[in-house]
């Protein structure tokens, strides 16, 4: 009778180490550095860590959510100690640019973010930031909370277009598109855009960023807050 052969014990495997929330979100987004976002899955994210997609969703409810604490752990990146002697315009223009340049070098993320709610603790951190930065331009409490919302909305969209045009080629053919389309209109029938270029198509981008940051702050703390009569 031959003997059979000699199990192998699980016990010889190396234990996996348990799945945490944490360790989820730096996996994925190590797998968003490499692969970009769009790999970015639950499933995806299982095969990485050795475990079942099913194991995943103690710790995460779903993809958006995902997404989400990506952009979260992204935004710890985002510089918000300003520079000693600035005022608060400055350090705030600061804080936003940061933000902004965060969010360029991430293209697909910069895309998810306009419908993507962070609210871990490095968002939080940086709405904390800019809603003391903008307090101290002696606007209403409820100028300063709305303002919040509208500088980071502002802030990733422009993100989101910039950075969506400097690495998809078919992006910069639209925009060549749109570009010919302007200065080749008809006087007549388009007197105003006539009129109005080149500037319409003219600045850079960091000009037209800056100017847009002074537009929202300047609005911001010169426009009230519609109370239930306006």
């Amino acid at each position: 009778m031959s003997a059979g052969r000699e199990p192998i014990s699980r016990r010889d495997r190396p234990a996996k180490p348990a799945l945490s929330r944490r360790w989820i979100v730096d996996t994925a987004v190590r797998i968003m550095r490499a692969e970009g976002l769009g790999k970015v899955t639950m499933r995806r994210l299982a095969q990485e860590l050795d475990t079942g997609p099913a194991s995943l969703y103690v710790y995460v409810a779903n993809t958006a959510e995902l997404h989400a604490a990506v952009l979260d752990s992204l935004l710890g990146e985002v510089d918000l100690t300003g520079r000693d002697g600035d005022g608060w315009r400055q350090q705030l223009r600061a804080a936003m640019t940061s933000y902004t340049q965060v969010l360029f070098e991430h293209p697909q993320l910069a895309r998810a973010a306009l419908v993507a709610r962070p609210s871990g603790e490095n968002y939080l951190r940086l709405v904390e930031r800019i809603l003391d930065l903008l307090s101290q331009s002696g606007a209403d409490r409820e100028q300063v909370a709305w303002g919040v919302d509208k500088l980071l909305q502002d802030a990733t969209a422009t993100a989101a277009e910039h950075s969506t045009r400097e690495h998809d080629p078919a992006s910069e053919d639209d925009w060549n598109a749109t570009v010919r389309a302007l200065h080749a209109v008809d006087p007549a029938t388009h007197p105003a855009i006539t009129a109005h270029m080149p500037a319409l198509i003219g600045g850079s981008a960091p000009d037209r960023i800056r100017w847009s940051f002074d537009v929202l702050v300047n609005g911001i703390t010169h426009t009230p807050v519609p109370g239930p009569r306006n």
